[in-house]
């Protein structure tokens, strides 16, 4: 229940203007700003990890102990995963959002679903993360 609390809070963090279909370098972009991020959490570097967090979940766990924390907790399967792929990158209401298969460490597989944020130096942030059971397989 915890967890789904936290992805909803995280979710509705996201930003409300519409934002224009990525082309392929915005979404190289984005896929490296989770792929980075991952390997963050995979050192435990909380701070590494932190700064790919939009500012409002910067702003929403004050602190990269704090955030690394939620995740370590939470988001097993992110912080912790066995096997990562990129799946497609879906606009809804105006928001990006990057769908991301990972097997956990428990070999369970999920969807991550990334909000992606654009900052204004145009660089993405990522601005919320959901896990959803996954219904699909691995490659």
């Amino acid at each position: 229940m915890r967890r789904w609390i936290v992805a909803v809070a995280l979710l509705l963090a996201a930003p409300a203007a519409a934002q224009v279909p990525a082309g392929p370098g915005e979404r190289a972009a984005i896929r490296q700003v989770i792929s980075d991020q991952i390997q963050a959490f995979r050192r435990d570097d909380a701070a590494g990890a932190f700064a790919f967090a939009a500012p409002a979940i910067q702003a929403m766990f004050g602190t990269p102990e704090n955030f690394l924390a939620m995740v370590r907790n939470g988001y097993r399967p992110v912080y912790r995963p066995r096997a990562v792929e990129f799946r497609d990158l879906r606009e809804t209401e105006g928001t990006l959002i990057q769908r991301v298969l990972v097997v956990g460490p428990d070999g369970v597989a999920e969807v991550a679903l990334y909000v992606m944020e654009r900052q204004a130096d145009g660089s993405w942030r990522i601005a919320g993360c959901y896990l959803t059971k996954a219904e699909e397989r691995t490659t």
